[in-house]
């Protein structure tokens, strides 16, 4: 039995050694990705917003490449799916509302 628990705090001791460099560098962009906007960002929120809208508005979507196109919609996809995970977590439920 001390044998599995000495093998066992081995491999919990390897494991923490090799997570952490990851761990580190996940905690860097996240300070960045994850902060929400400060007052400073709105000016730049609504340019980005009124480009979208003239770009609707010009047609400026037809000539955007492949590859926008795609992270555009990768974009596209995490913001919903960030939405339907706050919403999951506001109701405290995974299915359904309580009624």
């Amino acid at each position: 039995m001390a044998a599995v628990a000495n093998k066992g705090s081995a491999l919990l001791s390897n494991l923490l050694t090799q997570a952490r460099p990851k761990f580190q560098v996940f905690l860097k962009y996240a300070k960045v990705e994850l902060t929400p906007p400060s007052p400073g960002d709105i000016p730049a929120i609504r340019d980005g917003i009124g480009k979208l809208i003239t770009g609707a508005r010009t047609g400026a979507w037809k000539q955007v490449t492949v590859r926008e196109a795609w992270l555009n919609t990768l974009v596209t996809a995490e913001v919903l799916f960030w939405f339907y995970v706050g919403e999951c977590i506001g109701k405290r439920h995974l299915v359904g509302y309580k009624v």
